[in-house]
C-alpha cells in the first residue's frame, strides 16, 4: 500500500471512530442544554484528560518539536507559568463563574459594566477564536494536503471543505456532550503518537533515552533558559507571560471553560484545572524531547536534509512530516494519526463554544422568553453552520501567508485579542468602579492598535528590546488604564454581581 492510500485509510478509519463516540454520547441528548453545558454532568477526570487534547492542537504536535531547532527548550518557561495561570483560574476565576451560574463567561461583563462590555468581550473572543483556531486547523489540512492530494491533483479548498463538514457533522447534535468525550479520544491519539515516534526514532538510531538527551544537551538543544533580557524568549518574560497567556487564553476563552463549566460541581472543576496544570507540564516535555529526536535522527542520517525556505533557514514546522514521510511504516502511521486527531481537537470545542457565545451574548438566549425551546434549537443550529463555514473561509485566505512557526503567530493573535479581555476582567474583579459602557468598544479597539506598533518598533524605541509574548501583559495594562479613564465620577461603591438566583 502506497503513502497516500495509507494516509488516506487512517483518516478514514479515525473518522469512524469519532462519529462512533458521538453516536453514543449524544443518542439520550440534543437539546440545548445538552449541547451548551453537557447537562452539567461530565466527569471532573474526563475534562481533565481531555483538555489536554484541545490545547494542544496541530502547532504543539508540530511547532513545538520543530521549534526545537532554533530556540532548544526555551518553550519550557512559558509551560510553568502555565501552572501559576491555572491556579489563578481555579480559586479566582471559576468560583465567580459557578456563582454567577452563566453559559457564555462575558455574561458577567455585562453584569458588571454594562451590554456594550458583554458584546464587547463577545466579539474578541470570537476574533481570538475564530483566527487562532482556524490557523491550528489549517496546519493540519496543509500538512495533510502535501502528503496525500497534492500529488492527487486536487485543491487546497477541498480538504479543508472535507475537515469542516465532518467536524461541523459530529458536533452538531449532541454541541459540548459530544466534545468532551471526543476531546479524551483525541488526547490519547496525540500523546500515543509523540510517543511512539521517540520510540521508533531511538530504535532506528539504536540509542536510548538518557543518550539522546546527552547528546542533545552537548549540542545545546535541552537548554531550557534563554539568559538575554533583550531575546523575545527571555526565561523570565516567557514565565510571567505564560501565567497570564494561560489565564486569558483559558481562564477567559468561552472554548476552555465551557468545558469546565460541565463538571458536576466548583470543587470538580477546580480539581479538574489543577490537574490538567501539571499534566501540561509532562506533556509538553514528551514533545520537547520529540524534537530533540527528530534532529538528533535528521543530523546523524546520512542523505537527509532538513527542509528550508527561500533564505536557507531550517523550516522547523515541517521536520517531524518530512521524516515521518522518509521513514515510512509505522512512523507515518502515528504522524497521521495524531495529525487528525489535532486537526478534530483545533476546532469541534471551538466551533460549540462560538456557538454558545452568539447565541447568549447576542441572541440573549437566557433572556428570551418570546422563543420556545425548539426554535432556539433551530436558530441555534443555524448559527453553528455559520461559524462553520467562517472557519472555512479562514483557513483558505490564510493559505497564501503560511509562515513558518505559526504558533507565534498564534501568541501574536492572542496578545491582541485577549489584551483587551485581560483588562476588562482585571478591571471588573479588582476595582469596585464602574465605567461609561459605550466607551468601551472604543477603548478595547485603541489598546490593540498601540500594542501593535509597540511590537513592530519596539527594537527602535527600547534600545534593541523585542517584545515577545508579554504584549498580551501590556495590552490588558493599556485597557486598564483605559478603563480608568472612562470610569464613572459617581457610584464608586459599585461590587461584583450577586449571584443569579
Amino acid at each position: 500500500m502506497n503513502t497516500q492510500n495509507i494516509i488516506l485509510l487512517c483518516f478514514v478509519l479515525y473518522t469512524a471512530l469519532i462519529f462512533f463516540v458521538m453516536w453514543l454520547s449524544s443518542r439520550r441528548a440534543s437539546d440545548n442544554d445538552a449541547f451548551f453545558r453537557g447537562n452539567r454532568k461530565s466527569p471532573w477526570f474526563v475534562v481533565a484528560y481531555g483538555m489536554l487534547g484541545a490545547s494542544l492542537s496541530g502547532v504543539t504536535f508540530m511547532s513545538v518539536p520543530g521549534g526545537v531547532y532554533h530556540d532548544d527548550f526555551t518553550y519550557m518557561p512559558l509551560v510553568f507559568g502555565y501552572v501559576i495561570g491555572y491556579f489563578v483560574i481555579a480559586f479566582v476565576l471559576l468560583p465567580l463563574y459557578y456563582r454567577l451560574n452563566v453559559t457564555s463567561i462575558y455574561s458577567y461583563l455585562e453584569q458588571r459594566f454594562g451590554g456594550s462590555s458583554e458584546r464587547t468581550g463577545a466579539i474578541f473572543f470570537i476574533l481570538s477564536r475564530l483566527i487562532g483556531s482556524a490557523l491550528r486547523m489549517y496546519l493540519v489540512v496543509f500538512v495533510l494536503y502535501e502528503l496525500v492530494f497534492r500529488e492527487w491533483g486536487i485543491p487546497f479548498w477541498i480538504p479543508a471543505v472535507v475537515f469542516i463538514a465532518l467536524i461541523l457533522l459530529y458536533t452538531f447534535r449532541g454541541g459540548l456532550k459530544t466534545v468532551v468525550w471526543t476531546d479524551t479520544l483525541q488526547t490519547t491519539f496525540l500523546l500515543l503518537a509523540a510517543v511512539a515516534t521517540v520510540v521508533v526514532l531511538l530504535k532506528d538510531l539504536h540509542i536510548g533515552l538518557p543518550e539522546l538527551l546527552s547528546a542533545s544537551a552537548d549540542e545545546g538543544y535541552t537548554r531550557v533558559f534563554e539568559t538575554d533580557f533583550n531575546h523575545p524568549k527571555f526565561y523570565i518574560k516567557q514565565f510571567i507571560s505564560g501565567a497570564f497567556i494561560t489565564i486569558a487564553m483559558t481562564g477567559l476563552d468561552q472554548d476552555m471553560m465551557q468545558k469546565n463549566l460541565t463538571c458536576k460541581s466548583l470543587r470538580d472543576a477546580q480539581k479538574n484545572v489543577i490537574t490538567s496544570s501539571f499534566l501540561f507540564i509532562v506533556v509538553n516535555l514528551i514533545f520537547l524531547t520529540l524534537g530533540a529526536a527528530l534532529i538528533y535522527y535528521g543530523t546523524h542520517t546520512p542523505g537527509f536534509e532538513f527542509p528550508l525556505d527561500a533564505n536557507g533557514k531550517v523550516l522547523g514546522d515541517k521536520i517531524y512530516p518530512l521524516i515521518a514521510k522518509s521513514m515510512g511504516g509505522f512512523t507515518l502511521v502515528c504522524f497521521v494519526l495524531g495529525m487528525i486527531a489535532a486537526g478534530y481537537s483545533s476546532a469541534d470545542g471551538t466551533l460549540t463554544a462560538l456557538t454558545a457565545t452568539f447565541c447568549f451574548d447576542f441572541l440573549h438566549f437566557d433572556k428570551r422568553s418570546d422563543l420556545t425551546e425548539t426554535q432556539k434549537v433551530r436558530y441555534r443550529k443555524w448559527v453553528h453552520v455559520a461559524f462553520a463555514m467562517l472557519y472555512l473561509l479562514i483557513i483558505i485566505i490564510f493559505r497564501p501567508f503560511h509562515t513558518d512557526s505559526l504558533i507565534d503567530i498564534i501568541f501574536d493573535v492572542a496578545g491582541f485579542t485577549y489584551g483587551p479581555l485581560l483588562g476588562l476582567y482585571a478591571f471588573g474583579l479588582f476595582t469596585h468602579r464602574q465605567v461609561h459602557d459605550r466607551w468601551v468598544p472604543v477603548v478595547a479597539v485603541i489598546c490593540p492598535v498601540i500594542c501593535f506598533l509597540l511590537k513592530k518598533y519596539s527594537k527602535q524605541l527600547f534600545g534593541g528590546y523585542q517584545m515577545g509574548f508579554e504584549l498580551l501583559i501590556v495590552n490588558g495594562l493599556l485597557t486598564f488604564l483605559g478603563l480608568l479613564l472612562i470610569q464613572k465620577k459617581t457610584d464608586l461603591n459599585h461590587t461584583t454581581p450577586k449571584p443569579v438566583e
